[in-house]
């Protein structure tokens, strides 16, 4: 059996510019961090006492007796992938709602890699985690996604993501001092909306065009670098809500179904409680919403939004990880062994048929044998 933990991620700065519709053209950046809540896939090898050959258990149960009988895309698109041959059980537990702005989809495909690989025995780097779930969303699936929620699943920790016109990913941890890194944290509130959406819905909605958005997306690039010159040169992190006010502007400008009447009253009821800035993470639409705020006043926004649920959190830094392996018994092998030692047993007990004389022929007659002497 082997449990893999893998987190979900904030994205700060530059969502938009790493749909390949965008970077493959202009390249794209953005800056995002995991946080210490996760994703779990739990996966064995299925004995051979059940009536189903695989059994997927998330927000509903699946049994199958073949990969093409599954309904969830992720899984069976990923076992078609890996070209899984043996039996599997494979049960998912979040610790945060899909379809929320965290990249549960992303985790949820970086994870389900990850423990499978295991399963086999083998090791994925970070590198190969990211890039084989980007082509499985992307390519396989024909999801309308971008590309940092795998990478960031993956990797972990807060990064500065650079995607390259080649279609190569580039990721440069942002390393600051510990206190800075706490003082960032200690600055962010995030809060569910409660509002469920399909993240490809809403990003079709801009990608499609994508190059008529160019102008709101080179500033949502630019504020990459802004925002990481803010944490590196231990500015006033005000800034640093401001620069996250300015990109939501911005990113609501790419389509109108990034935002809506319910959104905009939340964000707004924020800021009049003292928040500097904010977004709604992910493609928009609904979700999370992340709220930037000085520490002194977070109580007054939290009693303004005390019908959300607001969500403690701190960042992590080791991305998707195997948590727990434990090598089972297989009973293919057994069988295997069985059957040669089976083959090996009866070989020894007819030498003749194991091993004939080669100087015997079946169609000489027997010869007499020569007489004595008188």
């Amino acid at each position: 059996m082997v449990i893999s933990r893998t987190p979900f991620r904030i994205s700060f700065f530059g969502g938009g510019t790493d749909y390949p519709a965008w970077y493959r053209q202009h390249g794209g950046s953005v800056l995002a961090a995991t946080i210490d809540k996760y994703c779990y896939l739990t996966c064995r090898y299925l004995p051979p006492f059940f009536e189903h050959r695989i059994r997927v258990v998330y927000s509903k149960m699946e049994h199958c007796q073949s990969m093409d009988e599954i309904e969830h895309p992720a899984v069976r698109a990923i076992l078609r992938y890996l070209q899984s041959a043996r039996g599997l059980e494979i049960h998912h537990d979040g610790d945060l709602p899909g379809r929320s702005g965290m990249g549960s989809s992303s985790a949820f495909t970086v994870g389900l890699l990850h423990a499978l690989r295991a399963l086999e025995g083998k090791m994925t780097s970070k590198h190969q985690l990211a890039v084989e779930s980007i082509h499985i969303e992307q390519d396989i699936l024909r999801e309308t996604v971008g590309s940092q929620d795998q990478v960031a699943a993956a990797y972990g920790g807060l990064n500065q993501i650079q995607f390259l016109p080649s279609g190569d990913v580039s990721v440069h941890p942002v390393i600051l001092p510990p206190e800075r890194l706490r003082e960032l944290n200690d600055h962010l509130l995030l809060f569910y909306t409660g509002i469920k959406r399909t993240a490809s819905a809403i990003a079709i909605s801009y990608v499609t065009s994508i190059e008529a958005k160019s102008g709101p997306l080179s500033r949502m690039r630019d504020l990459v670098e802004r925002s990481c010159g803010v944490l590196y040169e231990a500015k006033d992190l005000t800034v640093f809500g401001n620069l996250l006010h300015e990109s939501w502007l911005a990113k609501r400008s790419l389509s109108n179904q990034v935002s809506n009447a319910r959104v905009d009253a939340l964000y707004q009821k924020a800021l009049t409680s003292g928040a500097i800035g904010g977004k709604l993470l992910g493609a928009g639409g609904g979700g999370f919403l992340l709220v930037f705020a000085p520490p002194r006043r977070q109580a007054a926004i939290r009693q303004a939004l005390n019908h959300l649920i607001h969500v403690p959190f701190h960042f992590e830094f080791t991305g998707s990880q195997i948590i727990f392996f434990d090598p089972e018994e297989d009973f293919m092998e057994q069988e295997l062994v069985r059957v040669q030692q089976s083959i090996g047993a009866f070989s020894e007990l007819t030498p003749a048929l194991a091993a004939p004389d080669p100087s015997a022929s079946p169609l000489s007659p027997p010869t007499d044998p020569p007489p004595s002497s008188p």
